[in-house]
């Protein structure tokens, strides 16, 4: 397998399991966020159902080899002249009659119908399994990915006050020089100006976390009233990432994905739905079954002699040959073979989905990546530079526009840091889940 070894700092719970898992009590993890996700989230929930409806289905479709049996009854009167119901005699009186009866039908041939109905219903069954993994997966990727969104505005917040604290030190530093005559109203002015700057920066940074965790606890199906606080590891150390090769990876994927598993079972489906269709040409033979009894007011025995004497059992074959159907039964099977056209594109296209997507999340790693040493390196550079101009303007020796100048070069560096570091986080996660991999930082 070809890897490309990748050196940065790194958060450093992507090197141990660990580290996500040391939450503050009442406070959600990952890996407590994606488990409380998948049991609750509504699109999980509606993919269970439809896995339960395929499952009856399938039990209802097994019922189909048994026979059918109905019990029937009533009870008539006839006046004038009419046949009895249970003797067929053809009389004129008032007749009261009353029977009874128990029916059976069961299939014994129809084109392999039944069995392959069967068949088909137990696929849908395992297709269903695969939806609803499916499903699990993506809601596990949108909390993923909104979580790491999340905790990088968490770590914008932390850059923020903390320039927010230079910008404050700075100002009370220029208070005194223009005090001592040693700047320009001009210079202090652009001071307080950057310092007011900064403040509406910790602002913004604050309402971008505050609306993340609100779209964050959304994809939990949250209640509106129920308390919700994030929790993140405290600790970032140097580490290596390894970016698996992107054709290992759709390899693996190919292999477990329910997306691709499903739409192969859907080319199978799709072939047996052909096989009922062609079924309509077949015959049908079935056996049928019945035993009956009644009581007439035309016959002089009592009720329950007549019970005895009209009972009777009926024992019968009955043989269905379609000859003409008004073409369903052709335009089934065109339909059918469609279908299964149908479904071999469909599976086509998910595979060449499955690809982009791994390619596309190789591509943002290793882009991240690279962004993130160019962002480290000027990150290091411009905080030497803003520390010399901060010592240079207490002695004067640059002016307040080179200054404030330096201290956006530094924070800009440190925004674009954090931007890069969790893209290449993410989608080296997105790289991991399709090699199979839980989603455990």
């Amino acid at each position: 397998m070809k890897k490309k070894v990748i050196y940065s700092l790194i958060v450093a719970t992507l090197l141990s399991a660990g580290a996500f898992g040391q939450t503050p009590e009442g406070g959600w993890d990952l890996e407590r966020c994606i488990e409380y996700a998948v049991a609750n989230n509504i699109t999980v929930k509606q993919s269970v159902l439809d896995q339960q409806t395929a499952e009856n289905n399938l039990t209802r479709s097994k019922a189909s080899r048994l026979p059918s049996l109905s019990a029937s009854g009533s009870q008539s009167l006839t006046k004038g002249t009419s046949t009895d119901p249970i003797t067929y005699d053809f009389v004129s009186q008032t007749i009261h009659s009353t029977s009874v009866g128990l029916n059976a039908q069961v299939t014994l041939y129809n084109g392999s119908k039944i069995n392959n109905t069967i068949r088909q219903n137990g696929l849908l069954v395992s297709q269903n399994s695969y939806y609803v993994e499916a499903s699990k997966n993506d809601i596990s990727l949108q909390v993923t990915e909104a979580y790491l969104q999340a905790l990088s505005y968490k770590e914008g917040i932390t850059i923020a006050e903390n320039n927010l604290k230079s910008s404050e030190a700075q100002a009370t530093r220029s208070q005194a020089l223009f005090d001592a005559g040693s700047i320009a109203m001009k210079d202090l002015a652009d001071v307080k100006s950057q310092l007011a700057s900064d403040r509406y920066t910790l602002v913004t940074a604050k309402n971008a976390y505050d609306q993340q965790v609100l779209t964050l606890k959304q994809l939990l199906e949250l209640e509106p009233e129920q308390s919700f606080e994030l929790a993140f590891p405290s600790k970032q150390e140097e580490g290596i990432l390894v970016i698996p090769d992107k054709y290992t990876v759709y390899k693996e994927a190919l292999a477990i994905m329910p997306e691709i598993k499903s739409g192969k079972l859907q080319t199978d489906v799709a072939t047996l739905d052909l096989k009922i269709a062609k079924a309509g040409y077949q015959p049908t033979l079935s056996m049928t079954g019945g035993l009956s009894t009644g009581y007439t007011n035309t016959q002089r025995y009592t009720f329950s002699e007549q019970f005895n004497n009209n009972f009777n059992q009926r024992l019968g074959l009955t043989l269905s040959i379609p000859i003409f159907n008004n073409l369903q039964a052709r335009t089934n099977v065109q339909n059918s073979r469609i279908e299964i056209q149908s479904a071999e594109l469909s599976l086509t296209s998910a595979r060449k989905t499955l690809y982009q997507k791994i390619e596309n999340a190789h591509q943002q790693a290793t882009a991240a990546q690279s962004e993130m040493e160019a962002a480290a390196a000027q990150s290091d550079a411009s905080k030497v530079a803003y520390d010399l101009a901060q010592q240079q303007y207490a002695v004067g020796a640059v002016n307040t526009v080179d200054l404030l100048v330096s201290q956006n070069t530094y924070l800009q560096a440190q925004q674009k840091y954090t931007q890069a570091k969790y893209t290449a986080i993410l989608y080296y996660q997105l790289l991991q889940f399709y090699e199979g991999n839980p989603i455990k930082m």
